[in-house]
């Protein structure tokens, strides 16, 4: 009778540390899905049109978002072990050219379809119930360190987000070193920067004293967007492009890849 007990209290302690591995695994994978952006690299078997980016990104709020090539969405979704449904879907209403918004409506039907999803290294796959592949993404890396970037947007002190003006350019470069250098629209400028995603600091910024009057404004704009680098307290790459914020959440400036 004893050894009849002894066998079921083993089976017993096999099946609830088989379960509370499972657990930690299942929990492991919710944690490897959220806090990333995913770049998408094939949807149905094929790649990304040229010139399209689609990404996704799952908050720990349990929101989805990103952009679907064309336009930006968000969602909300759930996950449990494997399993994952993403649902309420919404996008903006940018007009595209008709190959890109197949591929979007394509893309937001993927997510929708999806029940499963895998993370293999820096591969994330979602999968249909049935287990066939809609699409795969690889995770984008946050490393700024060796990239150059191009100025779209930044804060005017004034709790406006402005576009570059027309004519001007303005650009930022992250060596590995730490150094932050660029050139303002009128001069060129030097900083350091600390960066370990999604924190970031920026500054002071230095700057040569070259006196600009044309286009209008430049040097108004080089003033606020020297100032605006100086407020970046965290930072998000998504594909091609990159943000910078203040501590309050506030866009601080906006740049696209070079």
């Amino acid at each position: 009778m004893s050894r009849c007990l002894s066998i079921v209290i083993v089976a017993v302690v096999v099946v609830a540390t088989t379960t509370a591995a499972s657990a930690r695994v299942r929990v492991a994978e919710s944690n490897a899905l959220t806090g990333k952006v995913w770049v998408l690299a094939a949807l149905g078997g094929n790649a990304p049109l040229k010139g399209t980016e689609l990404t996704s990104e799952f908050g720990a709020k349990l929101r989805v978002s990103g952009s679907a090539g064309c336009n930006r969405y968000t969602g909300a979704f759930k996950v449990s072990g494997n399993t994952i449904r993403i649902s309420t879907l919404a996008t903006t209403k940018k007009a595209c050219a008709a190959p890109i918004e197949r591929q979007e409506t394509a893309f937001l039907k993927a997510l929708s379809g999806a029940r499963k999803f895998a993370i293999k290294g820096r591969r994330l796959t979602l999968a249909s119930a049935g287990g066939r592949t809609l699409a795969t993404f690889e995770a984008q890396t946050q490393a700024l360190g060796g990239t150059s970037w191009d100025v779209t947007a930044y804060n005017n002190g004034k709790q406006a987000v402005v576009s570059v003006l027309v004519e001007t350019k303005l650009t930022a470069m992250f060596g590995k070193d730490g150094s932050l250098s660029g050139f303002g629209g009128c001069n060129e400028y030097t900083a350091s920067y600390k960066a370990t995603a999604p924190k970031i600091s920026v500054g002071p910024v230095a700057s040569t004293r070259k006196h600009c009057e044309e286009p209008a404004g430049v040097s108004e704009q080089e003033t606020a967007y020297l100032a605006a680098l100086e407020t970046a307290a965290t930072y998000r790459v998504e594909g091609s492009r990159l943000e910078l914020r203040t501590a309050g959440g506030a866009l601080a400036v906006e740049l696209h890849r070079r």
